[in-house]
């Protein structure tokens, strides 16, 4: 055990005899004095070696609680603990057992040098008052002030003058913030590495049902004694949190997926909300099904999960155009993410809209919002500085009162930033030199990773992304070490049902996989990982309650095999569809004058025009066409490769050009130009065609309603050009999640009992399309895939998603 007397003693002496001043660890208090010696120096001096008195208190840093003792002379201090406020007094303090001071001795130094902090132990009126870390240089005038000097060695603890002991007692408070006063500038610098917290967070209190007072909301606040921290209605707080997009799991299962979430230790749940899918026609508001947000919010409340909601308008997010409506697209002379008069406009009526819905579920309003995202990553556009003040006006003046942010890139965060609003960074790993941005322009703010990065998505012909589950674990540990709230993207990433993928075009289009699993925490079918066993672990360790039970995981099936029992080719459809458009040139989809003037948002376009003549032929097409004579297919044409020799043709012929739209880019400023279908003229021999008859092909559930009026071919195996292929599911008494595999069709789309599952391609690396037990009826299920050239023979399913490699 450690004299603390003679350690003290040993070190001045030893110092006095060298002649030099000792340097202090933080710089800022200067150098110290040590002829003659101090109780003052003896504190300092020893400040690094007692660190041992702090091994046995949880939470040395927040202070001294004042607890009156028996007697009128007399009070005596007690060390806060612990997440619920627990104290230890001196007889539980080793360093410190037995003493009781008298009030005319140290108050004069407690009084003059402490401030009464607010923490989450001392909120309330009937709450102990905490005295914080004094300012140094003022606590060594007054200790040298007050209590006389030092000039024998104290051979025994308990012989200790006055002075002596009122160094012991504080020391650990004046050591740990050293510490703490510097953790943000270690974070940047790396010079650190702490430790695991050992004290525990209880959050309990600070629930959607157990906060009942919500007059104070999410802030963000700076006490010199400690890194920046959150508070939530005035107590300690942080943010572990997780996203799920609503929009991307069917409604029936957002409980489950809430659920996990609570169960792995996350207190928050982060959403987008898509423009496109809320909005689909002007003035035409959908928040209904799987669409309804007021819903999941409330749903996540009542689980005991905070919200924080990120409404755009633009929200990136791998979905279509980033999730702006395609109608925005029909006049070109509009900039998006702009204050451009026409954007603005649109945004304005959509926000009158959906924050109406939003106040009343903030916190303060007894809602789980807690915070509001202003767009999304406006430091990578970066076109119009007024914009994000523009939108952060929105938000407020239509009722949002909760906490703002941003959220950026690392190396965007300064471009992405608005005074007054706090600045969230996302990253894919731990660096220190990620949070520099950061510390430049919000020193005295606390660091919010609002995407933290566990894995990423898939894009057509590219490689299964994955991710370490250890690195992960690593990753986040970090985060809690370093005091950092942070949001997992994605705990659970759900499924692009139907065409609301998104697509990367650096320097060619790629269109996002129909799987959004993301390597996420939880999988696309909502089954538990190696990663969320870790962070469960993990956030076990450091919250004071046990965590919920796991829920149980959602059943899978196996399916018998089903082989198709007729098909309708494309052109025996076209009698189906609404009525063609008539026009001399083509007309791009988000131009087609259909659906009340809103033009056309997803699915294919099919152009027809009569030539009498072959040649080279030219069109701009966006993304991809199949080019046919009659309905003989004679070549594909892409964004890439625009020309397409046409071969003599006797008399005049029927040309048809169809078109498929693979997902407008989500990202860069390339979102401007993504109208789809033919863009342009298309020429022969650059003589333009002119004359055409224009299908809209959205596949809408009316469709096949229609559908089921018309003459079915029997199945022919190998059939070659677009078809519609129908079969059965037979799922028994209780349907189950199951997973589609078609592994020798080419290309395509599959509708269960009219809702659209998604994308399949053999290019990979998805071989499978998640199949929602759900959305599954009892007894027989209708499916039906629409196949754009090569029929394959069966469909298959399994309990487990698979992918391939991709090479």
């Amino acid at each position: 055990m450690i004299n603390l007397a003679d350690l003290m003693w040993k070190n001045t002496v030893a110092q006095r005899q060298k002649g030099r001043q000792q340097d202090l660890e933080m710089g800022r208090f200067g150098a110290l004095l040590f002829s003659p010696p101090r109780a003052s120096d003896l504190l300092l001096d020893t400040a690094r070696q007692a660190s041992g008195l702090r091994a046995g208190l949880r939470r040395p840093h927040v202070g001294l609680r004042l607890q009156e003792r028996p007697g009128p002379e007399t009070r005596g201090f007690a060390l806060l603990q612990g997440g619920g406020g627990s104290s230890v007094g001196p007889r539980r303090a080793p360093a410190l057992r037995g003493w009781v001071f008298r009030r005319a001795t140290v108050m004069p130094v407690l009084w003059r040098v402490f401030p009464l902090l607010q923490t989450e132990e001392n909120q309330g009126v009937d709450a102990d008052k905490v005295l914080g870390l004094p300012d140094i240089a003022s606590f060594l005038n007054v200790v040298d002030e007050v209590l006389p000097s030092v000039t024998e060695p104290l051979p025994y603890l308990w012989c200790l003058s006055w002075k002596g002991i009122v160094c012991i007692f504080f020391l650990p408070f004046i050591f740990s913030g050293f510490t703490l006063k510097k953790s943000k500038e270690h974070l940047i610098s790396g010079e650190v590495k702490p430790q695991l917290t050992q004290n525990r967070f209880n959050w309990s209190h600070l629930t959607p049902f157990e906060l009942k007072n919500r007059s104070v909301g999410l802030q963000a606040e700076s006490r010199a004694e400690s890194t920046p921290y959150f508070t939530l209605g005035g107590h300690k707080f942080r943010i572990f949190g997780g996203s799920i997009h609503y929009f991307r799991v069917p409604r029936e299962y957002w409980r489950d997926r809430l659920l996990k979430l609570k169960a792995c230790g996350f207190n928050t749940v982060t959403t987008y909300v898509p423009w496109n899918l809320h909005e689909p026609q002007r003035g035409a508001f959908d928040f209904s099904e799987n669409l309804d947000l007021e819903a999941f919010v409330l749903m996540a409340a009542e689980i005991g999960l905070w919200v924080i909601l990120r409404p755009g308008p633009y929200i990136c997010s791998e979905i279509d155009l980033g999730g702006l409506p395609s109608w925005l697209l029909q006049d070109s002379n509009v900039r998006l993410r702009t204050t451009d008069q026409g954007f603005v406009e649109a945004v304005d009526k959509y926000f009158d809209h959906l924050i109406a819905r939003v106040v009343p579920l903030q916190y303060r309003q007894g809602g789980p919002i807690i915070a509001v995202q202003v767009e999304n990553e406006y430091g990578s556009f970066d076109k119009d500085k007024y914009y994000m003040p523009y939108i952060q006006q929105a938000l407020l003046k239509r009722g949002i009162v909760e906490l703002l942010l941003t959220s950026d890139a690392k190396t965007e965060v300064l471009k992405g930033y608005i005074k007054g609003v706090l600045a969230a960074i996302n990253i894919e790993k731990f660096q220190n030199d990620a949070f520099e941005p950061l510390y430049n322009i919000q020193k005295n703010k606390p660091i919010l990773v609002m995407e933290y990065w566990v894995g990423w998505f898939d894009k057509w012909g590219d490689e299964h992304n994955v991710k370490d589950a250890q690195d992960v674990e690593n990753t986040v540990s970090e985060f809690i070490k370093f005091e950092i709230s942070f949001n997992v993207y994605m705990f659970h990433g759900g499924t692009n049902f139907g065409f609301i993928n998104g697509a990367t075009n650096f320097g060619k289009h790629k269109s996002i996989a129909t799987s959004y699993d993301y390597d996420a925490v939880l999988t696309e079918a909502g089954d538990y990982t190696e990663k969320y066993f870790k962070l469960r672990k993990l956030f076990g360790s450091v919250l004071a309650l046990p965590l919920p039970h796991l829920p149980e995981l959602t059943p899978k099936a196996v399916y018998p095999s089903m082989r198709p029992s007729f098909h309708l080719p494309l052109w025996d459809v076209l009698q189906y569809l609404n009525e063609p458009v008539i026009s001399d040139k083509p007309i791009n989809m988000e131009n087609l004058p259909i659906n009340s003037g809103n033009g056309q948002s997803y699915g294919f376009i099919l152009y027809e025009t009569v030539i009498c003549s072959g040649g080279e032929l030219h069109a701009d097409v966006q993304d991809t066409a199949q080019v046919f004579l009659n309905d003989t297919s004679i070549g594909i044409l892409d964004d890439a490769d625009q020309y397409l020799n046409i071969p003599k043709v006797r008399g005049c012929q029927r040309l048809r050009i169809l078109v498929e739209n693979q997902g407008r880019v989500n990202f860069s400023w390339k979102i401007q130009d993504q109208r789809k279908g033919l863009t342009g003229s298309v020429t022969i021999n650059n003589t333009p065609l002119e004359g055409y008859t224009i299908y809209s092909l959205e596949m809408k559930m009316s469709f096949f309603e229609r559908l089921r009026s018309a003459t079915w071919r029997p199945f022919r195996s190998s059939y070659l050009g677009p078809a519609f292929y129908i079969c059965t599911l037979r799922a028994g008494s209780s349907p189950k999640d199951t997973f589609l595999r078609l592994l020798d069709w080419n290309n395509g789309f599959v509708f269960i009992n009219g809702r659209n599952l998604g994308r399949y391609w053999y290019i990979g690396p998805q071989e499978t399309l998640y199949l929602p037990g759900t959305w599954l009826h009892p007894g027989d299920n209708e499916i039906i895939l629409f196949e754009k050239r090569k029929s394959g023979s069966y469909i298959q399913t399994s309990i487990k998603p698979s992918f391939k490699i991709v090479l």
